[in-house]
C-alpha cells in the first residue's frame, strides 16, 4: 500500500509544478492573438482615445492584470519546487513542512484560479461587447492584419484552471491518504508494543 501512495506521491507533485508552469506559459501568450490584431489601430499610444477601430483599448486594459498574472505564475511555480525542497515526494511520513508546503501551495493555486478566471472573463466580456468588429474588418482588409472575433485564448483558461483544480485536488487527496496510512502504521506499531509486554 505505501509503495502505490509513494508513487501518487510523487506524480502529484510533478502535476503541480507541471500545473504552476503551464499558468506561467499561459499567462505569456494569452493576448497574443489581441496583440496581432488590435495593438496597430491604437494610432497614438499616448492618447488611448485616437484609435482606428473602437474598443481596440482592451487591449492596454489588460496589461496590469497581464503583468501580475506571469507574476502569479512565477510564485506558483516557485512554491511548486517547495514540494520537492520538503521532500514530499518521497517522505515516507509527513512533517510539518511536509504539511505547510502542501497546504500554502494549494491555497495559493485555489485563490490563483478563482482571481485569473473573474478577470479573464471580465475581460472576454469586454471583448465582445465594446470591440467594433466591422471596423475591425474593414481595418484587417485594409491593411492585411489579423482579424479577431473571438475569445478563444481567453477561453483556454477554462483548461488551465481545471489542470489547476485537479492538481490540488490530488495534493489534497494523497496529504489525506498519508494521514491515514501513517495512522494505520501507528495502530499497528502500538498494538505489536502491547503484544510485546
Amino acid at each position: 500500500m505505501y509503495k502505490k501512495q509513494l508513487n501518487f506521491q510523487k506524480f502529484v507533485c510533478l502535476l503541480a509544478v507541471i500545473a504552476a508552469a503551464v499558468v506561467f506559459v499561459y499567462s505569456l501568450g494569452m493576448i497574443t492573438d489581441i496583440y496581432d490584431a488590435l495593438y496597430s489601430t491604437m494610432r497614438n499610444p499616448n492618447d488611448l482615445t485616437q484609435t482606428s477601430v473602437p474598443g481596440s483599448i482592451i487591449y492596454y486594459d489588460m496589461q496590469d492584470f497581464n503583468t501580475m498574472y506571469t507574476y502569479v505564475g512565477i510564485g506558483l511555480i516557485l512554491l511548486a519546487c517547495g514540494l520537492f525542497l520538503t521532500n514530499t515526494h518521497v517522505r515516507r511520513r509527513y512533517y510539518i513542512g511536509n504539511y505547510v508546503a502542501t497546504l500554502v501551495y494549494s491555497v495559493a493555486m485555489v485563490v490563483a484560479t478563482v482571481w485569473s478566471h473573474l478577470e479573464i472573463s471580465a475581460f472576454a466580456h469586454q471583448f465582445m461587447t465594446t470591440v467594433d468588429f466591422e471596423a475591425l474588418r474593414k481595418y484587417a482588409d485594409l491593411w492585411k492584419t489579423p482579424y479577431l472575433d473571438n475569445t478563444f485564448l481567453l477561453d483556454l483558461h477554462y483548461a488551465v484552471a481545471a489542470l489547476s483544480l485537479v492538481a490540488v485536488a490530488a495534493l489534497i487527496g494523497n496529504m489525506i491518504w498519508k494521514i491515514l496510512l501513517m495512522r494505520g502504521e501507528k495502530k499497528l506499531t502500538e498494538s505489536g508494543k502491547e503484544a510485546a509486554v
